[in-house]
């Protein structure tokens, strides 16, 4: 899995991320919408776009670079993709741009064509090894998962996985985004193994989270029901509200169908993907 495409499960499952990165208050996370730009007649995509409603053209839309590589040209080809997009879809919202780099030795630093919108309040440069110091937050943890080496990585997860299990400190639904979460970012890091060998290192813990009624619930019984809840978050978000009759069809998907479907919706550009795709791959009343 590529690292802006993990990036953008992340940030459709966990909105506030954005603005925790931003130190924004995250009331307004759940307002925004979140999705991949590609823009029209030209080879350019646009890591994802923060759309705020339409009924506050006061909040700002935020265009969303995720780069781990280095990359000379990033700035050119950003800023190209972005007044490209002011002008396709001339927005009422003021813009910012938010780069977001594990380190700053990945930041190609200063441009002379693009040195006065470097230094304004249009680009917000965010450096995550820098951000996620200390481990204060839930939402710095998790992205201190992402960025642990692989031989760290199980004992980050589990550090994160301990705190969600406190019903007290985590709710329910969130409990459950947030593990759907870490399993596909060790999924993405520890690429050699296969899902169910990663299941069984972060069960294989010394931890109480196994007597937890949270883990009883989503990593038992309720699994499903939180891959449901995250997936219909995720397409209503690319898709628009979801109709009974396919909300029902993705109810009645079984775990790897729905794991499937995750890494599907990426691509999704309407409700009409989302059928075709159900109609090839959903088999009602499999489990």
């Amino acid at each position: 899995m590529k690292t802006d495409t993990l990036f953008y499960r992340l940030f459709q499952a966990l909105p506030q991320l954005l603005f925790d990165l931003l130190a924004r208050p995250s009331g307004q996370a759940t307002r925004y919408r979140f999705e991949s730009v590609e823009l029209k007649q030209t080879a350019f995509r646009l890591d994802g776009v923060f759309q705020p409603p339409e009924e506050h053209p006061d909040w700002p839309l935020f265009f969303i670079e995720v780069q781990f590589q280095p990359d000379p040209t990033l700035y050119v080809r950003l800023f190209a993709e972005i007044f490209l997009y002011l002008r396709q879809q001339t927005p009422p919202h003021p813009w910012q741009a938010v780069v977001i780099y594990p380190t700053r030795a990945i930041d190609p630093g200063d441009h002379p064509h693009y040195q006065l919108l470097l230094e304004s309040e249009h680009i917000k440069r965010v450096y995550l090894d820098e951000w996620a110091q200390p481990r204060q937050t839930l939402t710095q943890r998790v992205i201190g998962v992402l960025l642990a080496e692989p031989h760290q990585v199980v004992r980050e997860a589990r550090t994160v996985l301990t705190e969600v299990g406190d019903a007290a400190v985590v709710d329910k639904s969130l409990a459950a985004t947030i593990v759907n979460l870490i399993e596909t970012i060790l999924v993405y890091k520890l690429p050699t193994l296969s899902r169910e060998e990663i299941q069984a290192m972060l069960e294989l813990t010394d931890t109480d989270l196994k007597q937890t009624r949270f883990y009883q619930e989503v990593f038992t019984e309720g699994r499903q029901e939180g891959e449901v809840a995250l997936i219909a978050r995720q397409l209503q978000r690319r898709c628009g509200e979801l109709a009974p009759v396919v909300l029902e069809q993705i109810q009645h998907l079984s775990v790897p169908q729905l794991e499937a479907l995750g890494e599907a919706l990426l691509e999704f550009r309407g409700t009409a993907d989302l059928e075709q795709w159900l109609a090839k791959h959903a088999q009602v009343g499999e489990r």
